[in-house]
């Protein structure tokens, strides 16, 4: 995929890659106990909307973590790309599968309140609670 200033990025196999419509400045850090188990430690990730076009994408191998989410990971080497909001249709992206993250600023961490004592993050960041999160982006009944 081109390199027009545009986010590019790919599974550690290779045999799934994907561009941005945009460019990304900032991501985020999730810290539910789903999450972690899923990536081995906080999810550094950032909400790429639907601007999401992927290449291989007969090797996504999709997981309803949710009533309204799915996790897709690479199904022959099982990184981590994404979790999808499925009412929205948004993709929020995988840091570790960009290929290019330097220049980048951490903004916000959700569900603060899941946080193992274990580790924190040094920068000044915006932070929910589990709680808040749902209140904000969860589908109503």
């Amino acid at each position: 995929m081109s390199d027009n200033g545009k986010k590019t990025g790919g599974c550690l196999c290779g045999a799934v890659r994907f561009e941005l419509d945009e460019a990304i400045s900032s991501f985020g850090a999730c810290h539910c106990d789903m999450c972690r188990r899923w990536t081995g430690g906080p999810y550094l990730a950032k909400d790429c909307g639907d601007s999401v076009r992927f290449e291989g994408e007969e090797n996504i191998e999709r997981y309803k973590s949710s009533d309204w989410a799915e996790r897709g990971f690479c199904r022959k080497c099982g990184s981590s790309l994404f979790y999808f909001v499925v009412p929205s249709g948004h993709y929020i992206m995988s840091m570790g599968a960009f290929d290019d993250q330097d220049g980048l600023q951490m903004k916000s961490q959700v569900f603060i309140d899941e946080k193992p004592d274990s580790y924190d993050f040094a920068n000044e960041t915006k932070n929910m609670t589990g709680e808040e999160v749902f209140a904000l982006y969860a589908p109503e009944d």
